[in-house]
């Protein structure tokens, strides 16, 4: 054992001495890009922790909104050296390298970083010539089968810019959270302007990659967005509006493309992976090769939380038109939200499953919400209320496999809603599958309010629903191997900043028992 570790402190030590030699080598020409102004304006991040390690993130944008979309910076390669340390003023760092940073990818960086320890705290930075990064704090994730006492995450959605300010992730940032989950419209596609003046760049919709490039580096010089990734490492999943509203697998809407031509539309998906990869922390795993994305994946927290991140745009059938009762083709077997290999993979590891709560990170809503009160019927047809018969599919897999403490956490809808997933809809007593927490927008659709009449109407005609809100925030996830508290945190005002943060309600579920056991609040 005593050999053992003196092989790995020679190793870790010729690693550092091998890195700081290399960065060394390159200060000229890194000094020379430096003079083009502060190179960190989009801040930095991480994401998917694993037990050894996690992958850092930040891109090289003096200009972050330059009309040709390259940030700024020149047409070469610049060498970025990274720190991981044990303490935020980086007296003790224990892992350090050079990534290169090339116009190709927009500057951005991505270095995974292995050789940490699990589930511990570290800080990170980067440094290019004199220019040294802000700092930003990394969690690794416990080991698989590590019994844990507690976990803390929050997740969120639907940040659109000048609909709201981010003021949610300011006060997310103040959590100490152990993980953020990111479920999709990290941007908005459209041209709109709002009334706040936080109008969209380009003020127009986005199709080609400098367009995207141009929104993201707006939408990233947010203060409050990067407050909320230096704090925590997160794990992202597209949606509908990081490529245009209402995609399915290819074909587009049909407002901004009326030939449907799905080779065209493959060629915008294309240029809105590449901009969403290198704005975001991601592993290589996930690099975009054209117009296709690996984004479902599957991380495990210790022996209590295995996260399934699913992707419920690429391999859907396209979304039935609306229908009122209860429309049949919902009920096609042939139609799916997941895809065939994807939805395998995800059986397949919920049967495996060894974890105490089975989290599914998912876009679009799984409960049945029926849109009309009285006797009528109404279905939204891009939730999983159109593809009725690829939810029965799951949750009989559920069932079967005797996957315990299941759970969905969800975005899109903004609006909040907490509930029951239940065998069969229809029959209010028949077997509950799971719970479901739905969760706001950040900004989108500006302030709201406490209750609507959709909310009202969903909570008379869905006997499953146990809380509605319809106001903007995220959600707080504290996770014991007894209990799941989400504490659905409400931001009473996004279309002013500075905004205050309350907690609206706290939801709870009992471990062994499927469903929403309370709602406080």
């Amino acid at each position: 054992m005593r050999e053992l570790s003196a092989h790995l402190r020679r190793r870790h030590f010729l690693t550092l001495a091998g890195a700081a030699a290399l960065a060394t080598s390159l200060v000229p020409e890194a000094k020379a890009t430096a003079q083009l102004g502060n190179l960190f304006t989009l801040g930095v991040a991480s994401g998917d922790p694993l037990p050894d390690g996690v992958v850092l993130w930040t891109r090289l944008a003096p200009e972050p909104v330059a009309p040709d979309g390259r940030g700024g910076m020149p047409d070469r390669r610049v060498p970025v050296t990274w720190e991981v340390a044990e303490d935020a003023g980086f007296r003790r760092v224990v892992r350090r390298g050079v990534e290169h940073a090339v116009p190709e990818w927009a500057h951005s960086v991505h270095a995974e970083v292995d050789g940490l320890r699990p589930d511990r705290e570290y800080w990170y930075r980067f440094i290019v010539g004199d220019q040294v990064s802000p700092v930003g704090r990394t969690r690794t994730a416990p080991l698989a089968y590590l019994r844990l006492n507690e976990f803390s995450f929050a997740f969120a959605s639907c940040q659109n810019y000048y609909e709201g300010f981010f003021t949610a992730f300011r006060h997310m940032a103040r959590d100490d959270l152990d993980l953020v989950v990111h479920l999709g419209d990290y941007i908005y596609e459209g041209g709109g302007q709002g009334t706040i003046g936080r109008g969209h760049l380009p003020a127009a919709e986005v199709f080609s990659l400098t367009d995207y490039r141009i929104r993201y580096g707006q939408y990233k010089s947010d203060p409050d967005l990067q407050a909320a990734h230096a704090a925590a490492p997160w794990v992202v999943a597209p949606d509908d509006h990081d490529v245009e509203n209402n995609w399915a697998g290819d074909i587009s809407q049909i407002d901004t493309e009326p030939d449907q031509d799905p080779a065209v539309f493959r060629q915008r998906r294309a240029a809105a992976y590449q901009a969403y990869y290198e704005n975001l922390p991601l592993r290589r795993s996930s690099m975009p090769r054209g117009s296709e994305m690996q984004v479902y994946r599957r991380l495990t927290f210790g022996n209590l939380v295995q996260l399934n991140v699913l992707d419920t745009r690429r391999f859907r059938t396209d979304q039935l038109e609306q229908c009122a009762q209860d429309c049949d083709a919902r009920w096609d077997p042939e139609r799916t939200m997941l895809g065939a290999q994807q939805e395998k993979w995800l059986l397949d590891g919920l049967g495996r499953s060894s974890a105490r709560w089975n989290v599914l990170g998912n876009q679009v809503f799984a409960f049945e919400a029926d849109h009309d009160a009285g006797t009528s019927e109404r279905y939204g047809m891009d939730p999983w209320d159109g593809y009725a018969a690829a939810r029965q599919r799951l949750f009989d897999g559920v069932i079967e496999r005797k996957v315990d403490n299941f759970v969905m956490i969800t975005g899109d809808a903004h609006r909040s809603v907490a509930a029951d997933l239940k065998q069969n809809f229809a029959d209010p007593n028949s077997r509950t599958v799971g719970a479901e927490f739905l969760g706001t927008s950040v900004s989108s659709g500006g302030n709201g309010v406490d209750t609507d009449s959709l909310g009202v109407t969903w909570l008379a005609e869905n006997p499953h629903m146990r809380f509605h809100n319809s106001q903007r925030g995220y959600q707080r996830c504290v996770v014991t191997p007894t209990e799941w508290r989400t504490d659905y945190r409400v931001v009473p005002q996004v279309t002013v900043a500075d905004g205050s943060v309350i907690t609206r309600a706290s939801v709870t579920v009992e471990a062994g028992r499927p469903g929403v056991a309370d709602v406080a609040g």
